[in-house]
């Protein structure tokens, strides 16, 4: 995506001026955040820096002590992650949060489980397990999933490459405005890793934009459209890939060499 058409458009997700403070630790230092529709946006820096501060605080998992969020243009506050999903936010953490013994229809739909209609449903609290298996089948073939052919297989058969496609599928489903993508690749083979960035792609292909937190530069200067480098609790600078190599960007996020314009 080219950057002077992603100047053009609104934000659909901005953070502005947030702090976050734990104490005499300052996490978040008046950092400043924007995500355009459409696109993939790298999120990296040091350990330490504030990155997963700055996520927890766009998705409703930490609230800001100062500053404000905003989407599609609108300010939110979000007390939990359920309100972020609420508003069409899904995060996909690193530890996925899946159930390993329960089978893929019943992760997909955990939290958001379908009820019958009628009497059955409203009052006995009956689910209906077709419609959740019928729709679970569903997104996983659009994006690509079907290698996995028994939708109530449980989760704990699958493959590492396996169970992150489901996550992620799962807050495609669910995620009609934002996916954030929490090191999906961290734990992966080269090959399930390949798997997972094709579905990444995939999935801003179908028109929801993603921000992406990772420690790999390959993984990032390949599907990112920009790349938002976060130092010492604040947004240090973005770039686009296309203008600098992977040891510009380690240098950034290092301190070893300063940008020539902050973002």
């Amino acid at each position: 995506m080219d950057q002077k058409g992603i100047r053009l458009m609104e934000p659909i997700l901005q953070g502005r001026g947030l702090v976050k403070r734990y104490g005499r630790v300052t996490a978040l230092d008046h950092c400043d955040f924007d995500l355009y529709p459409g696109e993939i946006l790298a999120v990296i820096g040091d350990n330490g820096a504030g990155k997963s501060s700055l996520i927890k605080a766009m998705s409703g998992a930490i609230i800001p002590d100062e500053g404000d969020v905003m989407l599609e243009g609108r300010k939110v506050r979000f007390t939990s992650p359920n309100d972020a999903r609420r508003e069409g936010i899904e995060t996909v953490y690193q530890t996925l949060a899946m159930s390993p013994a329960l089978s893929i229809a019943d992760n997909m739909f955990m939290g958001r489980e379908l009820r019958k209609p009628g009497i059955m449903g409203k009052v006995f609290r009956q689910l209906d397990r077709p419609r959740m298996e019928r729709l679970a089948r569903e997104k996983l073939t659009e994006l690509g999933l079907m290698t996995i052919q028994n939708i109530n297989q449980a989760v704990e058969t699958l493959s590492g490459g396996q169970r992150q496609g489901v996550a992620v599928a799962r807050a495609a489903a669910f995620g009609s405005k934002v996916i954030i993508l929490d090191e999906p690749t961290a734990a992966l083979g080269v090959k399930e890793s390949r798997k997972v960035l094709e579905l990444i792609l995939d999935v801003r292909a179908r028109g929801i934009p993603i921000i992406l937190i990772s420690h790999n530069m390959p993984h990032v200067f390949e599907v990112a459209d920009r790349i938002h480098i976060h130092r010492l609790g604040k947004r240090l600078c973005v770039i686009n890939p296309g203008d600098y190599t992977m040891s510009d960007a380690v240098a950034f996020m290092t301190g070893a060499r300063e940008p020539e314009t902050a973002a």
